[in-house]
């Protein structure tokens, strides 16, 4: 784990470069998208044990499977998220639990997506000291997709948005005009944040470069001329850049 402000923790997974963060105060921590292969959970309890620091609660950014993890060893503390993500957990479990692969421990598929919505702040039970989460629900890149804004840290929790790596992934079938729509709330954060935190790829001081460019990109794609993005390089991305292209053609 690197620390990226004081007491916010971030783990990079190998697979997609996943990202689990940590927030941290007075022996105590809450757990954001831990992820997310099974030796990599096992290998973030063993760095909260080796820090002496108790699990007090979780928070899963949205119902997709690699962000909706956990690990006996982290403890019984209530997970949440937002009130849309709560409610796709549990109806799209199978689907979730397919996504995992047949190999998954039994163990961390009983654990994935057992979260409780909650719609207003995280309770102070589940908040380390010297941390305040805003949660800022919207509908971009999935159904009650949630970034938390630290107001004091100057750190803003992304999700799936606002990557280095990654394009924006608006979701099938009509999500676009709700991921724009999300851009600009988080824009005022954007402007803010010393730190962002993507759900995949690196931390970073550069979060209004990120949103500035996950706006050019969208807007050459609605226009329909070829983005110069440098993340259509990336793994999987000229296939999701197809993705929406066939989405804006259908609107």
């Amino acid at each position: 784990m690197i620390e990226v402000a004081d007491g916010v923790l971030v783990a990079t997974s190998r697979v997609m470069s996943t990202t689990s963060t940590v927030l941290h105060g007075g022996g105590e921590a809450l757990l954001i998208d831990p992820a997310w292969l099974p030796d990599e959970l096992d290998a973030l309890a063993d760095a909260l044990d080796a820090r002496g620091l108790r699990v007090i609660g979780g928070f899963a950014t949205h119902a997709h499977h690699d962000h909706l993890l956990w690990h006996p060893r982290f403890g019984t503390a209530p997970r949440w998220a937002s009130p849309a993500t709560a409610t796709l957990a549990r109806d799209e479990r199978a689907a979730l639990v397919a996504a995992l692969g047949a190999d998954f421990p039994t163990a961390l598929v009983d654990l994935m997506g057992r979260v409780e919505g909650t719609d207003a702040a995280l309770p102070r039970a589940s908040t380390p000291a010297g941390f305040a989460p805003e949660l800022v629900v919207h509908d971009g890149h999935a159904p009650g997709h949630t970034a938390l804004w630290l107001p004091e840290q100057r750190v803003l929790i992304a999700g799936d948005m606002l990557s280095d790596v990654e394009l924006p992934l608006p979701f099938d079938p009509d999500d676009l005009p709700a991921y724009l729509a999300a851009l600009d709330l988080l824009e005022p954060y954007v402007e803010c944040a010393a730190i962002v935190i993507p759900g995949h790829g690196l931390p970073g001081s550069n979060a209004v470069s990120r949103l500035d460019a996950d706006r050019r990109y969208l807007a050459d794609v609605v226009a329909g001329r070829t983005p110069s993005d440098p993340r259509l390089a990336n793994p999987g991305m000229p296939a999701e850049y197809e993705r929406l292209r066939a989405m804006v053609a259908r609107a």
